[in-house]
């Protein structure tokens, strides 16, 4: 028999060809497309059209980004000594050393007003520490921990015998010091009150993170009251009841004995019921891209006036001079395009501007040097 028998003996039935591609236009690259030929009074005029969109839209941006009001102070800054700092803690991690910080508006404030934490220097957008978590313990996983979320959570995985959980640099670095608004008034005279939830994405927070399997709590009953022997029997974990308001619970951790959960870490910012579910956390959890980042720590949605006194207490923890940063408090209103940006309005309007110099170079040039599309006298041939 010849190659070309044996060949078409080899070919399939169409209806047996699984991989065949379909006979359509999108995958036998037959879809009709546009190229624009890029003549001189078509570049000209699209140079032109762009610079007239540009610059007013640049300057309406930058008349929005000056709407915007925002304060801030830093508080702690590795350049400078303790004694010159509002809130300096040097290298004394958990101080706990509270001060009082004051802000003053310049400008009304409208609802809402958020309070942001910025730090600087801060690269959480390192290889090693992006990956250094397990994502299964922060969506309730308990023991079984495979080899390579180990790896990763390595060297915080574990603290001498006891498990972390979570693990990993991110989880272990959470930024811990606490405002609390102590004085402040708004337009009506009433009281400020700033909120500390809604401030974590939505989907993160369910889908992403979870208390621990086999996690329960409940309020202690009125036989026991807000005692330790609300505690009593294996059924629960705690040594003492857990308190908030005039409220006592007890509560569950499974492998308590040889595990260190995120309440136990951090004792004075997560609460034994929320654990991590709680939204400073789950904030502190989507990373950074740059090294100076903010992130959202509350917001307030009543409306402030023009110089009123906002006083916030400040519970210093977080060291940075270890990574020769520093640590801000910022008060600020947004707009349609967030938070002020001094750079965004400006890029607008100054392409907008290289673009009408473009197009009018052009421009001249086309009309006192013209060149025609296809001339020869611009072919120049290598001489033989």
């Amino acid at each position: 028999a010849t190659s070309e028998q044996m060949d078409d003996e080899d070919i399939l039935d169409i209806s047996e060809q699984t991989n065949r591609p379909l006979d359509d236009a999108i995958h036998q690259q037959r879809v009709q497309a546009w190229h624009p030929i890029l003549d001189p009074v078509w570049v000209i005029v699209s140079l032109f059209y762009l610079g007239v969109i540009l610059v007013p839209t640049g300057y309406k941006i930058d008349s929005l980004q000056e709407d915007v009001v925002e304060l801030k102070r830093t508080y702690d800054d590795y350049h400078f000594e303790i004694d010159e700092l509002d809130c300096g803690i040097g290298e004394e991690y958990n101080a706990g050393r509270k001060c009082t910080l004051d802000f003053y508006p310049n400008a009304d404030m409208s609802p809402p007003v958020l309070i942001y934490y910025e730090l600087t220097n801060f690269h959480q957008n390192h290889r090693s520490y992006v990956q250094s978590r397990d994502d299964f313990q922060l969506d309730g996983k308990v023991g079984g921990q495979e080899k390579v979320q180990r790896d990763r959570c390595d060297p915080l995985n574990k603290l001498g015998n006891m498990t972390l959980n979570p693990c990993g640099m991110i989880a272990n670095t959470f930024f811990n010091d606490i405002f609390k608004l102590t004085e402040g008034v708004d337009a009506n005279g009433v009281d400020l009150v700033m909120s500390e939830e809604g401030i974590a994405w939505q989907s993160d927070i369910d889908w992403l993170f979870s208390q621990p399997n086999g996690f329960k709590y409940e309020e202690c009953p009125e036989t026991t009251g807000c005692t330790e022997s609300c505690c009593d029997g294996d059924e629960w974990s705690c040594s003492t009841p857990y308190e908030e308001g005039d409220k006592c619970y007890r509560f569950y951790y499974p492998e308590d004995d040889t595990t260190q959960y995120l309440y136990e870490t951090y004792p004075d910012i997560i609460s034994p019921l929320e654990g991590v579910t709680n939204e400073h956390f789950i904030v502190w959890m989507r990373v950074a891209l740059q090294p100076t980042f903010r992130k959202l720590y509350g917001w307030i949605d009543q409306p402030i006036k023009k110089g009123t006194k906002l006083s916030f207490e400040v519970t210093a923890n977080y060291v940075v001079t270890r990574f020769n940063g520093s640590k801000s408090i910022i008060i600020t209103t947004n707009n349609i395009f967030g938070g002020r940006n001094i750079y965004f309005g400006p890029i607008f309007y100054w392409v907008g501007y290289f673009c009408l110099a473009a197009g009018t170079f052009f421009a001249l040039k086309h009309i006192f040097r013209p060149r025609r599309l296809a001339d020869r006298s611009y072919l120049h041939f290598k001489s033989d």
